[in-house]
């Protein structure tokens, strides 16, 4: 086999370790920004649905930038991959900047197009945190970037530790500029504004080392390489466009469920954190199985690439058992101390158990599976059920669900759990057939 045993646990502990600290630290977020008030968590829940949308776009060129170098080093042409992590920084900044300059000229209109009409002190709340996050997006990018560029040659561990101090000093300014200098959601996104400078910056530094495999200097050098960036895109795109119509897809629902009560808002806004951390150990496996059948796809080891697939989905599945029995054991007390009203506490409960569920019988095989045939290259076929399961499912029938017969917050997630369904069904079936091994990523 191409990795060994310790290889693979030396890249999956620190993702899935860095996956579960950045879940952990989300719901502290949340409980702080909660104190607050309701309208506060709304606030923040609301532009948190814009900001994950830009968050997808750039994990998308990154994951491009994963298979691209992976797939160069499983050929054993490092200096290659060197390069296609210059194009992908690159890529990732002028993207980020451009959505930076958009999203502060334009963030009224936009939260009143998404979202309609919300009481006026969620959307004074709301265009605050927007502006300060918003400026956040150029360092996203380069976080993203630098940590994809580690996790192509299996080193997890840095962006590991890196992420783990982020978190700490975003929680920490959040204490301080919420609880002692009373800045509400304004002091909660400086926070994660300062901590997302920090992690760009000492990532950047640290894949300047002459000692890893694939680095990144000379930044003032870098120049375009049509081809390159054109494979990259051609692998990131299809990703991309996956993520942006899946994230449309939850803007679209989350307008409907700013029509619902504030303790309703609330309730699905901390569901969706603590699904997060249901999810975050398995996607840190996903995000591993992209290295890997990388580099056994670039190496022409086709066998092997189909046996981690199964390995590792029967790992994700084991992960998701531990994670989702430890979050519905633990929501009760995660309500009480988040100060939340009785209705808003009772229906977050009911709704981390429907979920719990759902995730045990669809998730691996609807999100975690896709990722080994995206790493042989196989994006657009992802990205074509993935939107059609978004809109039928995931938009169509919550609409259906919630405004058609009033069955209410339920059924957003009732929705989303028949969106799981299909897609897992048809990534099981396109992963028999094996069509997924036909593709190419390189040239040559």
């Amino acid at each position: 086999m191409l990795f060994t045993r310790r290889q693979i646990l030396s890249l999956l502990l620190p993702l899935m370790l860095e996956q579960l600290l950045s879940g952990l630290m989300g719901i502290a977020d949340t409980m702080m920004v909660t104190a607050v008030g309701e309208s506060a968590i709304s606030a923040v829940s609301l532009v948190d649905a814009v900001n994950v949308l830009m968050l997808n776009l750039l994990s998308a060129l990154a994951a491009g930038g994963v298979i691209v170098c992976s797939q160069y080093l499983g050929r054993g042409e490092a200096p290659k991959a060197a390069n296609a992590a210059r194009q992908v920084l690159l890529v990732s900044l002028g993207l980020s900047l451009a959505a930076m300059g958009v999203c502060l000229l334009l963030r009224r209109p936009l939260l009143g197009l998404i979202f309609g009409a919300v009481e006026p002190a969620v959307m004074e709340q709301a265009l605050d945190y927007f502006f300060i996050t918003a400026l956040s997006y150029p360092f996203l990018a380069a976080q993203q970037t630098a940590a994809a560029v580690f996790r192509a040659e299996g080193r997890s561990a840095p962006p590991m530790a890196v992420a783990a101090v982020a978190n700490a000093v975003n929680i920490a300014g959040n204490a301080v500029l919420i609880f002692v200098f009373h800045q509400g959601v304004a002091g909660a996104a400086l926070s994660t504004l300062f901590s997302r400078v920090l992690s760009a910056v000492v990532l950047l530094a640290l894949l300047r080392s002459p000692k890893l495999t694939v680095s990144i200097r000379d930044y003032r050098k870098i120049r375009p390489d049509r081809a390159v960036i054109g494979t990259v895109l051609r692998v990131g795109v299809p990703t991309g466009v996956e993520n942006a119509m899946f994230q449309l897809g939850k803007l679209m629902v989350q307008s409907t469920v700013a029509t619902f009560s504030t303790a309703a808002i609330a309730a699905h806004a901390m569901a969706q954190t603590l699904d997060m951390v249901q999810s975050m150990p398995s996607l840190a496996i996903g995000l591993g199985l992209l290295t890997v059948v990388g580099q056994c796809m670039g190496a022409g080891r086709v066998d092997e690439a189909r046996t981690y697939i199964k390995r590792f989905c029967l790992l994700s599945e084991g992960a998701m058992l531990v994670m989702s029995t430890l979050v519905v054991a633990s929501t009760p007390l995660v309500t009480r101390i988040s100060r939340m009203s009785p209705e808003s506490a009772g229906l977050t409960f009911h709704l981390v158990l429907l979920v719990s569920a759902g995730k045990l019988a669809f998730w691996v095989l609807a999100f975690t599976l896709p990722q080994g045939m995206r790493a042989a290259g196989d994006v657009r076929f992802a990205a074509a059920v993935s939107a059609a399961s978004m809109w039928i499912f995931r938009v169509g029938l919550c609409l259906l669900l919630c405004r058609g017969f009033g069955v209410g917050l339920y059924g957003v997630w009732i929705a989303w759990l028949v969106d799981w369904l299909f897609r897992a069904a048809v990534y099981v079936l396109r992963f028999r057939r094996g069509k997924w091994t036909g593709f190419r990523v390189l040239a040559g």
